[in-house]
Formats: structure tokens, C-alpha cells, sequence
């Protein structure tokens, strides 16, 4: 019955219980997307009794309601999928996903990752353990790397050339003003394969949910099928 569960994973249930917990033990609204009503109700104050106006603000209440479940949906479903795909690659099985856990993605990176990605990041190590397992594969040709270098000069002066205000692609900078190449490398490398191991990590979880089917409430926030869509990440 669909009361069960929360999505089918190729035929396999995901029971709506892990939704449940997520969202009686985790954040009470996502970064983005679905909390925006909620926000709104309280400036414009919920506990009014003004008929037409109290209903509207009732009816957005539920339906951001329903919006943090299919939230909350896709942050799980992210966690099932990934644990399924450590399996398949032979990494060592994560622990239980928790949505008590202190979130461990940077507030700036919510907003390039999508809110229902940087919580499954947050709060699924099977998520993590997949990302960085993408990461390490991310092959990056030395030309690559300097080529980065070259065209980003400006992320490299050094302190004395930022407070002298130097132009870094002035033919007046000399090789004093930058870092050298060689200490910069280093961290360009991790910059970059992070850039292409979350690529990678986005291109995985688009083929992976090919094979989801959701149950009514349950659908993704986005999905313009139901009433309460609204596509935001």
C-alpha cells in the first residue's frame, strides 16, 4: 500500500518511517525551497483570525507542510541510492544516515549544490563517502592545471602585490607579485577535481533516479504535477 512507503527504488520500497525520523529529528525547514511559506506566514503573523486572509494563510501552511515532506523525501532517497552504490562499488559499508548530525557543508556552497543535495551531504555518510570516492577519480591533465593557473592570476597575487593594488595580467607584474605555480598547485588540483567530482556526483544521482517511483506526497518539490510545486533547489 502506498501508506507504506515514502518511494520504490527499482521495485524496492523505501518506508516512509526514514522520512518520518528525518523530519522529527532534523532541520525544521530545508535551506531553500520549502520553508519559503513558512517565513512568509510569520511576517505576516499566522495567528490571525481574519477569515478569507486566515484561510489563505492556513492552506499555505499546509502546503509548505507538504513540501518539506517531499523535501525530506529526496534527502532520504539521495541517502538510499548512494548506500546502494557504495555497495555495488565495494566501498565499506557508511554508517546510518542521521539528520542529527552537525551539517558539514558550507553555508556558500547551498546555493551551487541545491539545498536537497547539500542536506544529504550534511546528514548521509553514504552520500559523503560516494562523493569523495567520485573525487579521487577525477583525472586532471598538468596542462589543465596550469592552464587554470594562467588564466586565473588574480587569485594568486601574494599579500604585498594585493595591498599595492597590482594588476595581475599586467605586463608591469612580475613573478614576485604571484604565488609560484608550484605552492599554488597543490590546492588548484583540489579545486578542481572537487568542481568535477560534484559534476560527476550530480550526473550519477540523474541516472540513479530513473528507476524511483513515488508515492502520492511524497513526489519531488518541483515535479509540476501536484498543486504545491514550486522548482527551487
Amino acid at each position: 500500500m502506498t501508506e507504506e512507503y515514502a518511494a520504490r527504488v527499482n521495485g524496492e520500497t523505501v518506508p516512509k518511517e526514514r522520512v518520518d525520523t528525518f523530519l522529527a529529528q532534523g532541520p525544521t525547514t530545508p535551506p531553500r525551497g520549502a520553508g519559503r511559506v513558512d517565513m512568509r506566514l510569520r511576517r505576516e503573523g499566522a495567528t490571525s483570525h481574519n477569515g478569507p486572509a486566515a484561510e489563505r494563510r492556513h492552506s499555505a501552511a499546509l502546503a509548505a507542510e507538504r513540501q518539506r515532506r517531499r523535501w525530506a523525501t529526496q534527502v532520504v532517497l539521495v541517502d538510499e541510492l548512494a548506500r546502494r552504490t557504495c555497495a555495488k562499488r565495494g566501498l565499506p559499508a557508511p554508517p546510518e544516515m542521521s539528520s542529527s548530525l552537525t551539517p558539514t557543508v558550507p553555508e556558500a556552497d547551498v546555493a551551487d549544490l541545491g539545498s536537497i543535495v547539500a542536506a544529504a551531504l550534511a546528514h548521509s555518510p553514504a552520500a559523503r563517502a560516494l562523493l569523495a570516492a567520485l573525487e579521487g577519480e577525477q583525472l586532471l591533465p598538468e596542462e589543465a592545471v596550469r592552464e587554470y593557473y594562467d588564466l586565473n592570476r588574480d587569485r594568486f597575487l601574494t599579500p604585498e602585490a594585493l595591498r599595492r593594488g597590482v594588476d595581475p595580467f599586467d605586463d608591469a607584474a612580475g613573478p614576485a607579485d604571484l604565488l609560484p605555480y608550484e605552492h599554488a598547485r597543490e590546492g588548484i588540483v583540489r579545486e578542481l577535481q572537487q568542481a568535477l567530482g560534484r559534476r560527476a556526483f550530480f550526473d550519477w544521482l540523474d541516472r540513479a533516479r530513473t528507476g524511483v517511483e513515488y508515492a502520492p506526497g511524497h513526489e519531488h518539490p518541483g515535479d509540476p504535477s501536484h498543486a504545491d510545486h514550486e522548482h527551487r533547489h
